[in-house]
């Protein structure tokens, strides 16, 4: 009986084995080694250990996703087609077929959510989902509103059209507004005419929506990205690659809408972590822990600096930090009477805080004063057994632990987070705050660091053999 007891033990430590060594099969991939950026980001160390993406759904207005490449299974909602019939070929109805024969909206996706299982290319939010919405200029507007009634946490528009006059258009504005009140975070491309025409382009210039242009490797603003006050913050777009609309990985891209589809991947992933946290917050949170690149300070071309997804997940931001996309989009709204409001401003996208005109006087209504008895006696209660709990501390010390004063750290986003790595402080500074605490906000290096780490061999600098310059 022992003997079959041991036996029967073995085989279920065998089995227990097979199942651990074979689990990892279904797990996403590294990336290849031409996806820089997860080596800029700490991709794996400080961003995947987190969240990967999952439970978002990103809503990509492009040309519409080649559903049926391996490497997008499963990732891949039905959408739909707003393209005009006199604009692009039309497709299949639902967004699952790519209209653009280079397969730009399917290059996009695979930025966000490739699982790298033919080619070894791996998207940054790969557990979020896609909701492709094939539309060109004219229908953006609406592909925004369907998106942001459809349940998505971010709207990505890897797309740059000339405004009216330079200006966002109304409807286009308010269709912006509509998403935002439904708590939508809307990033779109900055444009890629930045060394020649440089015109203001939409959806970028609109009031609310997060611009991204786009830097190199060496955090270097590329050299056509748009120079225009409306860029936010800037990501990597100049030698980024994609899986298109063959299924093959091709090297030989660069411009904002990589950059584009990279943000929204990393907004996927702080949706992911934070689901209560609000778009207004999430934006705010990117361009306060951006580090700066190109002149110092905030400029045209990278706006607050190059978004640090690890930072932007566990950093310490004040709510008073700056939010010039929302200050622009509540400087918007209040010209308009009828213009949806914020989150902030009305709620939640879901509230249901009775109107003005529906509350009454509660000071002599029986019930409302009855129930602020009962709280005036809890209060007084709470504050003697606060009182004896004080004093029981003071004889016998406080508690064990890392907060300040003893005791357990807070619980929340923060907790178990490890600092920037070595080498990105001033010389002698430490490599980073304990854990559970991030980087100041706006913090930099001294003069001509560089935040990402260089890649290649010791003492190469730039992307590794066989970029383009």
């Amino acid at each position: 009986m022992r003997r079959l007891t041991r036996v029967l033990a073995a085989a279920g430590a065998a089995s227990a084995l097979a199942l651990s060594v074979a689990a990892p099969a279904g797990a996403v991939p590294g990336p290849r080694s031409e996806e820089w950026w997860f080596t800029a980001w700490q991709i794996q160390q400080r961003v995947w250990p987190v969240s990967k993406g999952a439970g978002v759904t990103v809503g990509l207005i492009d040309s519409g996703v080649n559903a049926k490449l391996p490497e997008l299974q499963g990732r891949i909602l039905p959408g739909k087609d707003f393209r005009l019939a006199d604009d692009w070929q039309q497709g299949s109805g639902d967004g699952q077929t790519d209209a653009d024969p280079d397969g730009h909206g399917s290059s996009m996706a695979s930025l966000i959510v490739n699982q790298g299982t033919r080619t070894g290319f791996v998207g940054v939010a790969p557990e979020a989902q896609i909701l492709p919405l094939a539309s060109s200029g004219p229908s953006t507007g609406e592909a925004i509103r369907y998106a942001a009634d459809h349940g998505v946490k971010v709207i990505n528009v890897s797309q740059a059209n000339p405004g009216t006059f330079g200006k966002c258009p109304p409807d286009l504005q308010q269709a912006v507004g509509y998403a935002i009140a439904h708590d939508v975070v809307i990033v779109a491309g900055a444009g890629n005419d930045g060394a020649s025409t440089n015109g203001s382009m939409t959806p970028a210039n609109c009031a609310g929506v997060l611009a991204v242009g786009a830097i190199d490797a060496q955090k270097r603003a590329w050299v056509k990205t748009q120079r225009q006050p409306y860029v936010a913050v800037a990501a990597p777009g100049a030698d980024v690659g994609s899986v298109r609309n063959r299924g093959v990985f091709d090297n030989n891209y660069s411009g904002t809408s990589q950059a584009t589809a990279l943000t929204s991947g990393v907004v996927a992933i702080m949706r992911s972590k934070n689901p209560q946290m609000s778009n207004r917050e999430v934006v705010q949170r990117l361009i306060a822990t951006a580090k700066d690149a190109g002149p110092p300070g905030k400029d045209n071309q990278t706006g607050a600096g190059a978004i640090i997804p690890g930072d932007a997940l566990t950093a310490n931001v004040p709510k008073s930090a700056p939010n010039p996309v929302f200050a622009a989009y509540d400087q918007w709204a209040k010209t308009q009477p009828n213009a949806p409001k914020a989150p902030e401003q009305n709620g939640g996208p879901a509230s249901s805080a009775p109107k003005s005109s529906d509350s009454d006087d509660s000071s002599g209504n029986p019930v409302w004063v009855g129930a602020l008895v009962v709280v005036g006696v809890f209060v007084v209660i709470l504050g003697v057994v606060i009182l004896i709990a004080r004093k029981g501390r003071k004889k016998g010390g406080p508690p064990p632990g890392p907060g300040p004063g003893g005791g357990a750290p807070m619980p929340g986003m923060y907790q178990g987070q490890q600092g920037p790595p070595a080498g990105w402080g001033a010389p002698g500074q430490q490599p980073g705050p304990p854990p559970g605490q991030g980087p100041p906000p706006g913090q930099q290096g001294p003069p001509g660091q560089q935040p990402y780490p260089p890649m290649g061999p010791p003492g190469q600098q730039g992307p590794p053999p066989g970029y383009r310059g």
